[in-house]
């Protein structure tokens, strides 16, 4: 684990971002529609996966459709976080506003693993994001 600040660890990630699938959806355009045209972007599997979230606890199609989205969003930031430079570790932090779609994603699989009962990847999912930026639990309501 790599402390926040830890001046001999690696230095903070920082993504650039996908500006046009960000602008969408700040105007309002459908997730779906944004995931379709910009896949890569972690943003909108973000949104998609947030909102499979909502009214989720006894719909289990809710739950799956979720656990897809972000499953989906989270491995693209990783794709994005290797191609920064990020080494499987280090310091992705939530404050840098690109790297808040992949970190929503991780919350959002957080959410919807535990729904399902992966307790399991619950973990691993606060963890990753404990090590990521210790306020990304908190930001994501999750603490």
């Amino acid at each position: 684990m790599t402390s926040f600040g830890d001046l001999l660890g690696p230095p903070p990630t920082l993504l650039t971002g996908d500006d046009d699938a960000e602008s969408d959806l700040l105007n309002g355009a459908d997730p779906a529609a944004v995931a379709a045209e910009h896949p890569s972007a972690s943003i909108a599997w973000a949104y998609l996966a947030e909102a499979a979230l909502t009214g989720a606890e006894d719909d289990v199609s809710r739950q799956a459709a979720a656990y897809a989205y972000a499953r989906t969003g989270y491995h693209r930031g990783l794709d994005q976080l290797r191609r920064h430079g990020w080494k499987g570790f280090g310091p992705v932090p939530w404050s840098h506003e690109q790297n808040q779609g992949f970190l929503r994603c991780v919350g959002a699989l957080a959410r919807a693993a535990q729904l399902i009962g992966e307790e399991d990847e619950y973990l691993r999912c606060l963890d990753l994001l404990n090590d990521s930026d210790p306020r990304a639990i908190a930001e994501l309501g999750l603490d």
